[in-house]
């Protein structure tokens, strides 16, 4: 705790800044940034505490600026579990964010299908998830001045903006589906046996992010909302061809301009 007030301090000195909404951006879906009035900029490495991304498609900057008028902040690049960081890392921005003053968290992953009914470069639109990481972000002392010890997650996905952002793709003529995403750590993807089981669990998509983030952010009593970019489709039978990480950088700048679309017209919302 006393980390996460310091890093927020340092943060809150630089820039007098008091954000409304945080935004995590995942592998090849920093382009959002683009649309940000940028008012401060830091690199990861300069932020006391933070960890420091070390993977491709993550330029690991946290931004601070107006989105279309409303105060957000930023990140352009997440930290994953399989990075050999703890969970506590893993969530810890999300903590500072919500220190800063965030009401708000707005999430976005690559991902690979395991519906049969997605294609590469489809939406879909988050509304619940399964959590298959071997830790959880809350385990060990309960920190009260975050959130309760048993946190409820019966709407770990907030219904409010899911029919909002559903009104808009239909508005904006954006192809998209909701589902449950379901969360692991990777860094492999998947066998064709566990593409399976995850199908069977009632999963639609699968990656390694968002989960233990969301998890935090309940703890905290953000509202959540997120969104898949299925960047690849699920490997079901044993010698297919899976997918590689360059891939699934291309397909998410390919559908990355319709997710940037949603997110900007939902902030506008707040």
């Amino acid at each position: 705790m006393e980390r996460i007030k310091a890093t927020a301090e340092f943060l809150r000195k630089k820039t007098a800044f008091t954000p409304d909404a945080g935004i995590i951006l995942g592998s090849g879906l920093g382009g959002l940034v683009k649309s940000i009035d940028v008012k401060y900029s830091f690199d990861y490495s300069e932020i006391p505490n933070f960890p420091v991304s070390t993977v491709e498609g993550h330029d690991g900057r946290l931004i601070f600026g107006f989105l279309d008028g409303k105060k957000v902040v930023a990140m352009q690049g997440r930290f994953h579990y399989y990075e050999g960081y703890t969970m506590l890392q893993v969530v810890f921005p999300i903590r500072v964010m919500k220190m800063l003053g965030i009401t708000h968290l707005f999430l976005s992953n690559a991902a690979g299908g395991l519906n049969s009914s997605f294609k590469v470069g489809d939406l879909m639109i988050i509304k619940d998830h399964i959590n298959m990481f071997p830790d959880n972000p809350l385990k060990g002392k309960n920190i009260e001045e975050l959130g309760t010890r048993f946190p409820e997650m019966g709407e770990a996905y907030s219904r409010d903006l899911i029919e909002k952002a559903k009104n808009i793709a239909e508005q904006n003529g954006i192809k998209y589906h909701t589902g449950v995403y379901v969360g692991s750590s990777g860094p492999t993807l998947e066998t064709p046996a566990e593409y399976r089981m995850f199908h069977i669990l009632g999963a639609d998509s699968t990656g390694m992010s968002t989960v233990p983030e969301v998890i935090a952010a309940r703890h905290m009593g953000l509202t959540c909302f997120g969104i898949s970019v299925i960047t690849n489709l699920a490997v079901f039978d044993e010698g297919e061809v899976g997918t590689s990480h360059d891939e699934v950088q291309n397909a998410a700048g390919e559908a990355e301009p319709k997710m940037t679309l949603i997110f900007r017209e939902l902030i506008k919302t707040l």
